[in-house]
């Protein structure tokens, strides 16, 4: 599973959560009352801290830098300051903003602000984001300017109206509440389709391959920003066909399971954020997402040939941990045979994890796992690529070749 991580964060492409302002609850958690405390359940669970928080810097105070295609662009100052935050905003304005993608001036927010999935959330639940936000401490800070580009606002009424239908989440009646809780927290409050799900060359989401993976950029090794591919969440073989639901609740409220452990983008979505979920909201997050139909890719997999080549490699530095058969063991590593990031079309998570190591996020315990090493000062591009379609076609896995250009693209 991948997602969102350091800074910069949560990009993928112009169309991801800068100023994620919060989610996750149609009704109040069964541990929280109030709407201040309600709110601020939806503001952790939600990850407003990783998008709006500089390390080191004042919660919720923004700056956070995103790379796009177009050019540079920052979070904004979300705390209750009335000259640089929005402390001048009432209930009614959050609601325009996450409803509609508009400022109280009027101005028209970038899509990185994901009002396209937020337009699902209920009206209570941005009251109490509302409610818990004004009692964040006020921080006096503004953000640096975006890029020129990123600056220009009337072209976004054009990209609305191709690319943005409004509307709250509607429940399925054929469906049972637990369901219908897990397809609002997914598909509006936790924006999943924004890094899960392709886009256009408009930077729209493409409905009909909605959450069979996608691509963005962060923070990989030191000071590097690098492409990372998010997995495909139906049930395909090479998305969660092997994932059970007790396995992907595990892996929401915890960051591990015995199918995968969080790292990259992902870390700080579990950190930040679905760790604070219920125990009963992950659950319905992982019984909807187990119900997506299969989305399934028809590339041409790794030639036999090309497998063979990676054996030598993989029986040297990956077979004690990770075993011959690909399945990993209790105390020694994850499984390879059968997963998601192993067989996402984009090689790029796996070859990231193969150059840099995996990163074991603070507050995470994989168990008895051992530490991986990093093999990019170890192992030249022909050995990464040759290794990487070793795993990639193994043990019934099946995905398109790694070439060496695609490995000094990841370095």
């Amino acid at each position: 599973m991948t997602a969102h991580s350091s800074v910069p964060r949560c990009i993928a492409a112009v169309a991801m959560s800068l100023a994620c302002v919060c989610t996750h609850a149609q009704n109040a958690s069964p541990a929280v009352g109030d709407s201040i405390s309600r709110g601020r359940y939806l503001a952790y669970v939600g990850n407003c801290a990783t998008c709006h928080t500089v390390p080191g810097g004042a919660p919720f105070a923004g700056g956070v830098a995103f790379e796009t295609p177009f050019g540079r662009i920052y979070s904004t100052n979300i705390t209750p300051d009335r000259a640089t935050g929005i402390g001048t905003w009432r209930a009614v304005d959050l609601r325009r903003a996450m409803h509609e993608g508009v400022a109280p001036n009027g101005d028209r927010l970038f899509p990185a602000f994901p009002y396209t999935s937020f337009t699902k959330v209920t009206e209570a639940d941005v009251d109490a984001i509302h409610a818990y936000l004004r009692t964040v401490k006020p921080v006096r800070y503004t953000p640096p300017a975006n890029a020129p580009l990123l600056r220009i606002r009337w072209p976004l009424r054009i990209w609305n109206a191709l690319s943005f239908e409004p509307g709250r989440h509607v429940p399925d009646a054929a469906q049972n509440a637990e369901w219908n809780r897990g397809a609002y927290l997914v598909q509006g409050l936790g924006h999943c389709s924004a890094c899960h799900t392709p886009r256009n060359a408009l930077m729209a989401e493409v409905s009909e391959r909605e959450y069979a993976g996608g691509t963005l950029q962060d923070k990989v090794g030191p000071n590097k920003i690098r492409r990372w591919s998010a997995v495909n969440l139906t049930g395909a073989k090479y998305g969660l066909a092997s994932w059970s639901v007790n396995d992907l609740a595990k892996y929401l409220g915890t960051g591990f399971s015995v199918r995968a452990g969080t790292f990259g983008p992902m870390n700080e979505v579990i950190v930040n954020s679905l760790k604070y979920l219920t125990p009963e909201d992950a659950r319905a997050m992982a019984v909807y997402l187990k119900s997506l139909p299969a989305q399934e890719s028809d590339g041409p997999g790794v030639l036999p040939e090309q497998v063979s080549a990676g054996e030598p490699i993989y029986k040297q530095r990956c077979e004690k941990c990770h075993s011959s058969s690909g399945r990993g063991g209790m105390f020694s590593g994850p499984p390879l045979a059968g997963g998601a990031v192993t067989q996402s079309e984009d090689p790029a998570s796996l070859l990231n994890i193969l150059i840099y190591g995996p990163e074991l996020p603070k507050g995470v315990s994989f168990g008895g796992w051992e530490t991986m090493p990093a093999y990019g000062e170890i192992l030249d591009d022909e050995q990464l690529a040759a290794v990487s379609n070793y795993i990639r076609g193994s043990w019934g896995n099946r995905a398109r070749a790694v070439n060496p250009e695609d490995v000094a693209k990841q370095r």
